[in-house]
């Protein structure tokens, strides 16, 4: 993985100050691409890359450029293409000169012989921009699920772009937020909308989509947006015993796909059945190549005395790590998390999200990921499965359809308790939330032919996708990146979801079963008790003064008069929710974010806050 950067100008700028301002662009992303970086430019277009190197390591540098009719072509990319020998057998046929083994020199010439046609017949995560000197124009392309993240932003005459946003302020923008703002934070946070970037003018090419910039009559760029792949809605008509089978064989595809690397790679091993399938069937793929599979796990110290079962987190993932390192036999790390440096990288995580975000599933993540990049550069996980095939209690559950809200943040009433009534009643995050609920809804792709319950659980799905999943893919991201580590999911294949998607539920949930599609294709892979194990989330820190601990940190902040956190909280309604018992029964967000999760998002909105000067 890598981080890319640059701008479009629409009319010449002076150069040294260009340069400067992509070396800082550039320099802002090296934890993305720690081995090698470098800079491409001309009058109007800066192009920069850091290089995390996975494939061809010796060649593959970047940005890439070829001559066509003695013009650039030039391309800076982020990510995998997992069908790469597939794509450079079907350009075979044309005159293309190849120097490397890399993806990257395949998007190229892919791009050389069919266009922006080559964008659909991509199979894999991916962020790249493609500049065109002969048409003058730069293409911003993202992937089809919008694993690898892709910033943009309109300042006058300049059209900037970047991995994160960090990297547009490098440039020299200044970070700004409004109401809209506040609405994405605290209305749908850690969610945000589709496209959306928090701070002002700032966007994100959306999943599936590719933009194109060129110099318009004045001197302001012309941006168009098109799409190269959207979900679709069709009739299944194949048997539940094809369905299997066709399933089974998209998963072992793609997760063996997924194993090529030039560097050491290893799979998240949480005991559970999604990160268990994944680690099976890499493992047999190792063997075939006489090689043994490294695992990793991830738990807090004092978990094993201070666990208890509640109805979102019944089982401890200890236990079933060790039936599945035993079961196939991979070498396996055991890392574990204290709570005081989970409550330290609450600060970090916003560093590399650049806006609050999952409180401590995602510092601890971050931390971990730190841990697994000192040895193993690569790393598969089994993001992304309960989105598809319907492992959250939301798709199950009916009475958390709710009319106005997702159904994994209904409770708005979390949200506001900390707040002055001014601050809530000018930023209205009741009716953002609602808002974007049906604004999404909308969009889902459905069949005249569905039922209002098959419906229904189609809009379930979709909304699933479309937020849920997007923002677990960018914890992923941020949280692996953020150490040179390429997280690499499997299950967030198009052909996957396409065909999944598509699925009647009574085959998704046979028999009641849930996930019974993933269940039938890992009874050749795993043992029952990891089989059939009930779903457990992110492991969470069961230490009893955790909380305590961060409310004390937050009280700690505010006690300074210029914390920028004062001036929209209200200090009675924070003391009497810091002073309360604590729901762990009320999720905030998903199946995880109880009080101490609120407290936290708290501590990283101040830092947020006080990081950009908002």
């Amino acid at each position: 993985m890598c981080g890319i950067a640059g701008f479009y100008n629409g009319i010449d700028c002076d150069k040294l100050i260009q340069i400067a301002a992509l070396e800082k662009m550039k320099d802002s992303l090296i934890h993305r691409g720690p081995n090698e970086n470098n800079m491409y430019y001309s009058s109007h277009i800066g192009i920069a890359h850091t290089r995390l190197s996975i494939i061809d390591i010796i060649k593959g540098q970047q940005p890439m450029t070829k001559k066509s009719d003695g013009k650039d072509i030039v391309i800076s990319y982020n990510g995998e293409i997992y069908n790469t020998k597939e794509l450079r057998q079907m350009l075979s046929s044309f005159s293309l000169s190849w120097e490397t083994t890399s993806d990257t020199e395949v998007i190229l010439n892919g791009y050389l012989a069919y266009g922006t046609d080559i964008f659909k017949q991509l199979n894999g995560i991916f962020a790249f921009a493609i500049y065109d000197e002969r048409i003058d124009t730069l293409f911003l392309v993202r992937d089809h699920l919008g694993v690898k993240p892709l910033f943009y932003q309109l300042e006058k005459s300049t059209l900037l772009f970047a991995s994160e946003p960090k990297a547009i302020f490098a440039f020299g923008v200044t970070p700004k937020i409004d109401s809209e703002s506040w609405g994405e934070v605290l209305g749908l946070g850690p969610a945000r909308t589709p496209g959306h970037g928090i701070f002002c003018n700032m966007k994100e090419v959306l999943p599936g989509q590719f933009l194109s910039i060129k110099k318009g009559y004045g001197s302001i760029p012309i941006i168009k947006e098109h799409f190269y792949w959207t979900l679709q809605s069709y009739e299944h008509k194949d048997s539940y015993k094809d369905t299997v089978d066709y399933v089974s064989y998209l998963v072992r595809d793609s997760v063996r796909k997924q194993m090529i690397s030039d560097v050491p790679i290893c799979t998240f091993l949480s005991g559970g059945l999604d990160s268990s399938l994944v680690s099976a069937i890499s493992q047999e793929y190792l063997l075939e190549e006489g090689k043994q599979l490294s695992t990793f796990s991830f738990d807090f110290i004092g978990n094993k005395e201070n666990f208890k079962a509640n109805s979102f987190q019944s089982s401890q993932d200890r236990p079933y790590v060790d039936i599945m390192v035993n079961h196939i036999h991979s070498y396996h790390h055991y890392l574990m998390c204290d709570s005081k440096t989970q409550a330290d990288y609450l600060y970090k995580a916003v560093d590399a999200r650049d806006t609050p975000c999952m409180g401590d599933i995602e510092s601890s993540l971050l931390y971990f990921c730190s841990k697994v990049s000192n040895t193993h550069p690569v790393a598969l996980t089994g993001e992304c499965a309960d989105e598809i095939f319907g492992g959250y209690p939301w798709f199950h559950r009916t009475e958390l359809w709710k009319d106005d809200y997702f159904p994994w943040s209904y409770d708005m009433d979390m949200r506001k308790m900390c707040f002055q009534d001014d601050f809530l009643k000018e930023i209205d995050i009741d009716n953002y939330a609602k808002n974007a609920y049906h604004n999404s809804i909308k969009e889902t792709p459905t069949l005249d032919s569905d039922s209002p319950l098959e419906k229904k659980r189609r809009e379930i799905a979709w909304l699933n996708i479309r937020w849920f999943m997007a923002t677990l893919l960018n914890r992923m991201d941020r949280t692996s990146m953020y150490s040179g580590l390429e997280a690499r999911v499997p299950f967030a294949d198009w052909r996957i979801l396409e065909y999944v998607f598509n699925v009647p539920w009574d085959m998704k949930c046979h028999n009641g079963q849930t996930k019974s599609l993933l269940i039938e294709v890992g009874k050749s892979y795993l043992p029952n008790e990891v089989l059939y194990r009930k779903k457990s989330p992110y492991p969470k820190t069961y230490d009893p003064h955790y909380e305590k601990m961060l409310a004390n940190r937050l009280k700690e902040e505010l006690s300074d008069s210029n914390a920028p956190l004062n001036a929209i909280i209200d200090k009675k309604k924070l003391d009497h929710f810091l002073s309360s018992p604590s729901d762990y029964g009320r999720p905030w967000y998903g199946q995880l974010m109880a009080s101490p999760q609120m407290i936290a998002y708290l501590l990283q909105i101040n830092y947020w806050m006080k990081k950009y000067s908002l």
